[in-house]
């Protein structure tokens, strides 16, 4: 049986559950459930702290997981990264006392202390920067590190940079990390198994059902290169002939963001009878 760790609380817990809803898995009723199987698909969920995640996964305890891309980098496990799922998305940046700092390239952070709840991320960063800086763990409020004497710049989650110009800091240099949910696996092991094959392919789907959505169309046969110009889908549209003469039927996949601005343009074109339908599911 697979066996997958989900997260059991915080901003990763609800969208990670709800996408392996969408991807045909059964999840848990009560919140306070740390096991839900899944028998149907012979899968295990496993509802664990989300930092915690990335060590059993790397240990081989359990087999896939969802977690964060700086909780992986930042437990050092031994696992890695499979899929990214596109939520959570989070953005690591530097912060100091305006006018502090020498400058805002990772050079200019030699020899100085910078507080992070994530020491793992800072240590590869500096690392990978040849930067010999002294890093300082903290499990929260790093905003006070500063003010407080303990560190001379911090790292941190930010995402309007309201909590840190309410402790008088400011942004500088360019981002650290970008962040966002992924599905692990334990480095090193080789092709996947068929539950966790069909997992990962269902996920998939479930991203691409996400950004898509199905476009129909009638359109006038000499307008169809204009039209299947604006639409030429994933592989190739589908077109019907129609029982009116010279007309026929279109069916293509387009981009969510973009439909709007297509049926426009599909509209100018000559074609009528336009239509939108979500896709809840695919497998491309």
């Amino acid at each position: 049986m697979l066996r997958i760790a989900v997260p059991n609380k915080g901003t990763l817990s609800g969208p990670a559950a709800q996408m392996l809803q969408e991807a045909g898995y059964r999840q848990r009723s009560d919140p306070k459930d740390l096991l839900c199987r899944d028998e149907a698909n012979d899968v295990e969920f496993f509802y664990l702290r989300p930092r915690d995640i990335a060590t059993y996964v790397g240990s081989g305890d359990l087999d896939l997981g969802i977690t964060g891309r700086d909780l992986l980098i930042d437990a050092d496990s031994g696992a890695e990264e499979l899929l990214d799922l596109g939520f959570g998305r989070a953005t690591f940046r530097f912060a100091a006392v305006p006018g502090s700092t020498k400058g805002d390239q990772p050079a200019d952070l030699a020899g100085l202390r910078v507080a992070t709840a994530y020491p793992g991320v800072m240590q590869r960063y500096f690392a990978e920067h040849a930067v010999d800086a002294e890093v300082i763990r903290l499990d929260g409020a790093v905003e006070n590190a500063i003010r407080l004497g303990v560190a001379d710049v911090i790292a941190d989650v930010v995402e309007t940079g309201a909590t840190l110009r309410q402790a008088g800091l400011s942004i500088f240099g360019e981002p650290i990390l970008k962040s966002s949910s992924v599905l692990v696996r334990r480095s090193g092991t080789g092709d996947l198994a068929p539950a966790a094959t069909q997992l990962l392919r269902r996920l998939q789907g479930v991203l691409v059902a996400r950004r898509y959505v199905m476009l129909a169309y009638d359109v006038r046969a000499d307008a169809l290169d204009a039209a299947v110009a604006l639409t030429p889908g994933i592989e190739s549209p589908t077109v019907s002939p129609l029982h009116r003469e010279g007309w026929v039927a279109v069916q293509a996949m387009v981009l969510r963001d973009e439909v709007h601005r297509i049926m426009d343009e599909l509209y100018e074109v000559g074609a009528r009878a336009i239509l939108v339908t979500g896709i809840h599911a695919c497998r491309l």
